[in-house]
């Protein structure tokens, strides 16, 4: 009898490190890859993977966030166990102090404990809703079976110097854990390999007493810590549960060759810009293009892109682009850049190496380079960014350490 497996998307995820994108929206949220978001390649994941059972765990500025799913990812009516559903954070009150919301992702996942039980799971496939990657879940949990793991956390092998922004693993020869150390200050190296340690990438597959005991015992105890890198994991060792490791680089893609190494946090504004970026190279490392890998999103009636003038010097053309529907470019020029939906470049105009969102227009004669324009902004005619710092800084706009500028949503010149 084949296992009943639910999946459940962490999604409230605030990614204040992206801010001024996330200053409307949450981290999953985030638009990425002209006609994507962020949370789409976790809930395609499971998909791809055959887990049609999905609740997606939503807290910080959902509304965006919900007007996706609830647009994009619907399933028929007539299959009750095939849905992706949203899960709002409701405050609940605890006794000692009063109304609280989710107080840590496991805590997000042990008020909800009802869902797993209204659903009879055997397994709890538990994933982050805000990285970029690929993966095979039924091939994770097929390993997770097989070594009759309580958890199986999927790991990546990481730059010793990266790797204090997640969880670290010790692990023995057959790949179970041994410590467990969240966000170390000095991490320490996988043996035999100086300079890269072994980190967690925060997706967890449990099987379903394993996950009701632990998250009993942690936080129906009343005890601190409510988060599974930092806590539950550490209280699954030390009480002796089988907690295993999965090499995410021996995860099978279908119509993938090569090993699965693609995995991108994009928890600053330049990751996420180098994200972008590398989707418009020749030969892309992460590849959206794989027939035998769909990557679905939510569908817009939105007309075909359209390239009009042809004369000298006004020319609407695009080298080394992608954009989406809707997008016009009018004997304009951009390059290295990607579009989203309805995005508009006039005549004269010049996008180099730049990210725009939804509905944005940019005049005559404007001149874009390195630069993340959030939706619904206009750029006057002749306006310059991404080619003057201090004038980008005076207007107001982020710079980031590598100089990408970025315009907020709905900003006004």
């Amino acid at each position: 009898m084949k296992p009943r497996v639910l999946g459940m998307i962490l999604a409230g995820g605030q990614g204040s490190r992206l801010a001024p994108l996330t200053q409307k929206r949450s981290k999953p949220a985030v638009p990425f890859g002209s006609k994507y978001r962020i949370i789409d390649f976790a809930i395609n994941n499971f998909i791809n993977s055959g887990v049609f059972s999905v609740y997606v765990l939503t807290q910080y500025k959902a509304q965006s966030l919900t007007e996706h799913i609830q647009r994009g990812w619907r399933f028929g009516t007539f299959l009750s166990d095939y849905f992706i559903t949203l899960v709002p954070a409701q405050m609940y009150r605890i006794e000692e102090l009063g109304p609280v919301w989710y107080r840590g992702t496991a805590d997000a996942v042990y008020q909800n404990m009802h869902l797993i039980d209204n659903y009879d799971a055997d397994y709890v496939a538990i994933f982050s809703g805000d990285h970029i990657y690929k993966m095979n879940v039924e091939h994770m949990l097929q390993r997770h079976i097989e070594t009759r793991a309580d958890v199986t956390i999927a790991a990546y092998p990481m730059p010793q110097d990266q790797a204090h922004q997640f969880g670290v693993m010790h692990i023995d020869p057959n790949w179970r854990v041994t410590d467990f150390l969240e966000k170390p200050k000095d991490p320490p190296s996988i043996p035999g390999q100086p300079g890269t340690s072994l980190t967690s990438m925060g997706n967890y597959i449990f099987s379903r007493r394993a996950l009701e005991e632990l998250l009993e015992t942690n936080m129906g105890g009343g005890e601190s810590g409510f988060d599974f890198g930092g806590d539950v994991i550490p209280r699954a060792l030390n009480d002796g549960y089988n907690v295993m490791a999965y090499d995410f680089h021996r995860n099978p893609i279908p119509g993938q060759a090569g090993p699965n190494t693609y995995w991108r946090d994009v928890g600053t504004l330049d990751a996420y810009y180098e994200a972008n970026m590398d989707l418009v190279s020749i030969n892309p490392e992460f590849d959206i293009y794989n027939p035998e890998w769909t990557l679905r999103t939510s569908s817009e009636f939105s007309p075909p892109a359209k390239f009009v003038h042809e004369s000298d010097g006004r020319k609407g053309q695009a080298f080394n682009t992608i954009m989406a529907g809707g997008a016009i470019i009018s004997g304009g020029t951009v390059r290295d850049s990607i579009l989203a939906r309805n995005v508009r470049t006039h005549s004269y105009s010049l996008v180099e190496s730049s990210v725009l969102f939804e509905d944005v227009e940019v005049g005559r004669h404007a001149h874009l380079r390195r630069c993340i324009v959030d939706k619904n902004v206009t750029i006057p005619p002749g306006t310059k960014i991404g080619l003057d710092v201090d004038e980008d800084r005076a207007r107001g706009f982020i710079v980031t350490d590598n100089g990408v500028v970025v315009v907020p949503k709905g900003y006004t010149f």
